[in-house]
């Protein structure tokens, strides 16, 4: 069994051994579930953004970086028109 100890700011650290079960890493979140008196923790498994990469279909070909920053700058400048 591990304990860990509530903070005066109500943070807890949690014990090694229960990061290296779970596999938790700096920036990791956890959620926690109530059941009756009890409380689950439960790691939140999030896919990083390169975990992404291809799960939405493509409405459009990707016109290159230049071409995005080219819009970017278009837009930047009309809204700084607009203000003036």
């Amino acid at each position: 069994m591990s304990r860990a100890t509530l903070t005066s700011k109500g943070q807890l650290t949690v014990p090694k051994e229960v990061r290296d079960r779970l596999g938790l890493k700096s920036g990791d979140r956890v959620v926690f579930e109530f059941e009756d008196d009890a409380v689950r923790l439960r790691v939140d498994r999030r896919k990083s953004l390169g975990e992404l990469i291809g799960s939405l279909p493509a409405t459009r070909e990707y016109p290159g970086k230049e071409a995005e920053r080219e819009a970017a700058r278009g837009r930047l400048a009309r809204e700084v028109l607009e203000r003036s």
